[in-house]
């Protein structure tokens, strides 16, 4: 069973195209009304840059994905018969669960905007990405590990979008490293599902590098603007729920361990995570404070310059990523 090859195409070069061409625009717009990052205690840059990035990343990735389903609403007859049957890529049949993303994606981009330019209670922060988290676990997406149970699977799946969505959130602390974990992790979900046959998954992990890589020349090495919470939210939650869609394994996984690929494609953000806890724990601190205590802050304190600290933690990330891929057998 195959699928057009130019739906993927679409929704990359869609994606990159809007995002990168909006960005002018978010910029402009974040600079007059005052939504920026200003200098201050533990950051680098020494003038105020605009909180674009969240902004930007959105337009990549929704106005494509909108104009994709008014495609297949209004024209699918048209598409050589590719879209007469939806059930057959699994599209009808995902309906739910890609409204819940698409409001869960939404949702995250507001709580992060708010948080950027209110600085919410951790509280009132975590509340939202639990509730966020529980319409994603209503919709079907889920994460059981074999267990039984409808209770353990929703508390699993809320633990699960919290726990990737705070890791991205909290390596936003230089140039590029966000934006670059969440494209190299989504090109990986796309590249399984691709083989698994998982048409939908593959879309949406398109659209997510489209939009990354549309946005990463005006975040790296310079900063021309920052993701803000309101990107590092989002950038989290799509390859959290990217990584748990019901249809992204089958009962024709090529390896039994295949189900521990989100957390190798992961293991660079969730280390940093673990570490950094425990860091904070051991001084007696909240975990949701702020420090330099990060991997990225650990190798420049080893004297790498950050850039290249950034590009160090790509490599180890794309390679971790790599063996998620080849040493499951997926290929």
């Amino acid at each position: 069973m195959s699928f057009p090859f130019n739906v993927y195409a679409a929704a990359f070069f869609g994606a990159l195209v809007f995002s990168a061409a909006s960005f002018p625009f978010w910029k402009r717009c974040c600079i007059r009304t005052g939504h920026v990052d200003d200098p201050g205690h533990r950051k680098i840059h020494s003038a105020a840059i605009p909180l674009a990035g969240g902004l930007t990343v959105m337009t990549g990735f929704f106005v494509p994905l909108l104009a994709g389903v008014g495609a297949m609403l209004l024209w699918g007859e048209t598409f050589e018969g590719s879209f007469r049957n939806p059930s057959r890529y699994g599209i009808s049949a995902g309906v739910l669960q890609l409204a819940a993303v698409a409001a869960g994606a939404f949702g995250m981009v507001a709580l992060g905007w708010l948080d950027d330019r209110y600085e919410l209670r951790p509280a009132g922060k975590f509340a939202g990405q639990a509730a966020i988290a529980l319409l994603v676990a209503w919709s079907g997406i889920r994460v059981t590990l074999f267990i039984p149970s409808e209770i353990a699977a929703y508390a699993l799946t809320v633990l699960w979008i919290l726990t990737i969505t705070n890791a991205l959130n909290f390596l936003d602390n230089m140039n590029g490293l966000c934006t670059g974990l969440g494209f190299v992790a989504a090109w990986s979900c796309a590249w399984a599902g691709a083989i698994q046959g998982q048409y939908l998954v593959v879309t949406l992990g398109f659209l997510i590098c489209g939009a990354l890589l549309g946005f990463f020349p005006f975040n790296f090495p310079r900063a021309q603007a920052f993701l803000g919470d309101a990107g590092s939210h989002l950038v989290g939650f799509l390859v959290a729920v990217l990584a748990i869609l019901p249809s992204f394994y089958s009962s024709h996984t090529p390896h039994p361990l295949a189900v521990l690929s989100p957390l190798f494609i992961l293991a660079v953000p969730l280390y940093d995570l673990v570490t950094v806890v425990i860091i904070r724990w051991r001084k007696g601190q909240p975990f949701y404070v702020g420090d330099t205590n990060h991997i990225s802050h650990r190798l420049v304190a080893r004297g790498m310059s950050r850039t290249k600290a950034v590009l160090v933690i790509l490599l180890i990330h794309a390679a971790l990523n790599a063996v998620a891929i080849l040493g499951f057998g997926w290929l």
